[in-house]
């Protein structure tokens, strides 16, 4: 079983040096769990639309090791003059003079001139370093990709929405591609629910989910949404076993169809 503790990822035509997993501020995981994840290589920190107090005390404790923090913060705004006051509000909240990455959230078509002006004139400004864009339109998703303006993808992927492994991941470049991230590792919290689960398999953990992502070259990072000290020391077990093997995937393939209501692990 091959750790994935100490593995670096180059995000993309970004450059930046990421770990496997990154870790979102929106459901209350406290700042001594994310300054212990940082430690282990956890820095891809998301600040995301739910922004906790506990979040924003992590990355301020971290400012002094600002170099190897990637810093994401993320914008709804489909208004391109309230874009730059987001990032703003957002780096004044973070204490920081820049993000790494500003992620316009849930782009399902063209992101519109007007966003995307708005995003290069932060960019200008040196506020932002790269765009990002998520969306959870699979299919859209690698002509997002092929957007020059557009440095990082978020998409989904887990067991019980595996369609990334058709739709996305044969239609990303091999060479000068963006970034990639997973988010919704464990379906919402699906794929650990017992009364999911066919009788007869086992029920997976945080860290199944996480692995299992995390078992596809093609993924850059996968996002934790971890609530508190013990769920977030459970997504970094997922580092400490590394990726699944064929037996492990293809139980976690099983449970998946089931979660999501398929006969067979086909793409959903």
């Amino acid at each position: 079983m091959q750790s994935m503790a100490s593995e670096l990822r180059t995000l993309g035509r970004t450059g930046l040096e990421v770990g496997r997993l990154g870790v979102a501020a929106s459901y209350g995981v406290p700042a001594s769990a994310v300054e212990r994840a940082f430690e282990q290589g956890v820095n891809y920190l998301y600040w995301g639309s739910m922004r906790r107090s506990g979040f924003a005390e992590a990355i301020r404790h971290l400012a002094s090791q600002r170099g190897r923090l990637v810093v994401v913060l993320q914008s709804y705004s489909r208004m391109g003059s309230l874009l730059g006051w987001s990032v703003e509000r957002g780096l004044r909240a973070l204490g920081l003079e820049y993000a790494d990455i500003l992620l316009l959230g849930l782009w399902n078509k063209p992101v519109p001139e007007r966003i995307l002006e708005a995003s290069r004139a932060l960019r200008e400004r040196s506020l932002v370093r790269f765009l990002a864009v998520s969306s959870h339109n699979r299919r859209f998703v690698p002509e997002l990709a092929a957007n020059r303006d557009l440095d990082v993808i978020h998409f989904r992927y887990n067991a019980a929405h595996p369609g990334a492994e058709v739709d996305i991941f044969p239609r990303l470049p091999v060479v000068d591609r963006a970034g990639t991230v997973s988010y919704t590792a464990t379906s919402w919290g699906q794929l650990l629910k017992p009364v999911k689960i066919p009788r007869g398999e086992r029920v997976p953990t945080a860290s199944d989910c996480y692995r299992f992502v995390l078992s596809r070259p093609e993924v850059d990072v996968c996002l934790t949404g971890p609530a508190n000290r013990a769920q977030m020391d459970e997504a970094l077990k997922a580092l400490q076993r590394g990726p699944m093997d064929d037996e492990e995937l293809a139980w976690m393939r099983r449970v998946g169809a089931a979660v999501a209501g398929r006969t067979t692990a086909g793409s959903h």
